[in-house]
């Protein structure tokens, strides 16, 4: 079987067996596509570590982030492996492979009185009863309130809020489920929203949907729309209008560090698999930390 075949087999058994998200499978595929291309789409047993070698050095050549070669690297080592076990490929030439270490870059954090300042003048437009208003606002509060993904902001169903006890229940990646909890101005949001906006959308729509966000045609809101609110909102905020949802994630994991808060409750909070994943964090703070202490300490 050739790459470009395999690829596929490979991607179905990603969404069907191992569960993975849909995104995620994208992304092999996107990976081994470009794998076979740079191969001439070569049986699977034929592949070498040369070829390996030679796929990733092209992808360097054309300005590809350290971060995607790592990812490329990490796509062939898990398709070479399933075609050993499928016994597509007599053995792993992948195993050699070399990871490139990917670059830290520090995420970008809005302050904690600029987003005050934002969901302010979100509030005072909701107030004047516009759906679509009364909605941004909730996505707002509910992201930088609970510090959870776009992609499990959208996937919310009526039933995942629990607006006694200000929690919301998402499915994380790998699709882990959790609890993340939020504070008091995202459950007023939400109220609100529930009561005076999505009564309003949701009748613009032929069937009752299920989810909690909804968008101007009464469906579903996709993650286009809260990256573009996002940008729109918190983009002026961090110096950058390509800024997405995950600002307002990055933010909330700083402050509540900032705040003191236990490293690990952080890592539950957002969902990370490993402890090191949030630990970046740490050094988000301590740079702030630093800014702060040159620009005010007269000995700096």
């Amino acid at each position: 079987m050739r790459i470009s075949e395999a690829a596929e087999a490979f991607a179905a058994h990603l969404a069907d067996v191992r569960r993975l998200s849909p995104a995620t499978a994208r992304a092999y595929r996107a990976d081994l596509a470009d794998l076979a291309r740079a191969a001439g789409d070569l049986e699977v047993s034929e592949v070498d570590l040369e070829h390996l070698r030679d796929w990733l050095w092209r992808a360097a050549q054309r300005g590809d982030a350290r971060s995607t070669l790592a990812r490329r690297t990490s796509s062939a080592r898990g398709f070479f492996a399933w075609a050993l076990e499928s016994g597509l490929a007599g053995s792993d030439p992948s195993l050699r492979l070399v990871t490139p270490k990917k670059g830290r870059t520090l995420p970008r954090v809005a302050t904690a009185d600029g987003l005050a300042e934002m969901l302010d003048a979100a509030r005072s437009a909701a107030e004047e009863g516009d759906s679509i208003a009364l909605r941004d606002h909730a996505i707002l509060e509910l992201l930088y309130g609970s510090g959870m993904r776009v992609a499990e902001l959208c996937g919310l169903d009526l039933a995942d809020l629990d607006l006694d006890r200000a929690t919301a229940r998402v499915l994380g990646k790998g699709s882990k489920e959790r609890v993340v909890p939020f504070g008091a101005p995202a459950r007023r949001a939400a109220e609100a929203y529930l009561v005076r906006a999505r009564p309003v959308l949701a009748a613009r729509a032929d069937d009752e949907s299920r989810a909690l966000l909804l968008g101007a045609r009464g469906r579903r809101i996709g993650p286009r729309a809260v990256y573009d609110l996002v940008a729109r909102t918190v983009g002026p905020l961090v110096g950058s209008s390509a800024v997405g949802p995950h600002a307002l994630r990055h933010s909330a994991a700083t402050h509540l560090l900032d705040g003191g808060a236990d490293l690990r409750a952080v890592q539950e909070i957002l969902g990370h698999a490993s402890l090191g994943t949030t630990q970046i964090y740490t050094h988000v703070s301590s740079e702030r930390l630093a800014a702060a202490y040159r620009l005010a300490h007269p000995r700096a």
